[in-house]
């Protein structure tokens, strides 16, 4: 039936009853018609569109070149980036190790000035205990003098109080306190 179809739709002068059967008056029409425009878009169309594309093309190639030139900076860039870091990163480790050292440093000096005034404290200590302790030993001496003689006036029963009796137990005290 769609045979049929196409035979009542066709009209019968010289077109085709099937899609497989070849007409050639529409066979040269059609290349003629192919070959002008060809010819036509060959003489005006294609120079310019060569022309665009290659203009394209030139565009393209300059955009890669600059992105290649902008890619090696940006890499140039990172380098010194990488080694503004490292200088950067090993100065700081330097002033670190510095000041480290100083305050080291610093608290060694401020130990041995606190050991120093230590010392100066107990040396002076020392001297005022030493002044103290010949103070009392003086002073200890007076009153056994006084007690010998006291004691001695008692037992003489005179009252010994001249200078010559304190220089005489003075020198006895003195002769006990070098035999012990």
């Amino acid at each position: 039936m769609p045979m049929a179809l196409l035979a009542l739709v066709a009209p019968e002068g010289g077109a085709p009853t099937s899609p497989f059967e070849v007409n050639f008056g529409l066979f040269f029409w059609t290349w003629l018609v192919f070959i002008a425009l060809f010819l036509i878009l060959k003489k005006f169309a294609w120079p310019s569109i060569l022309r665009a594309t290659e203009e394209r093309e030139q565009a393209i190639e300059r955009q890669l070149r600059e992105a290649e030139e902008m890619n090696a900076e940006a890499r140039r860039s990172l380098e010194e980036n990488k080694k503004l870091l490292a200088d950067t990163r090993a100065s700081v480790h330097q002033m670190m190790n510095e000041g480290k050292s100083m305050a080291e440093k610093e608290r060694a000096a401020a130990l041995e000035k606190t050991r120093q005034e230590q010392e100066e404290l107990l040396a002076r200590a020392r001297r005022e205990i030493q002044a103290e302790r010949e103070r009392a030993v003086a002073e200890l001496r007076r009153e056994a003098v006084d007690l010998s003689l006291a004691a001695a006036s008692k037992l003489v029963g005179a009252r010994l109080e001249s200078d010559a009796d304190r220089a005489l137990v003075l020198n006895y005290l003195n002769t006990l306190g070098q035999q012990n």
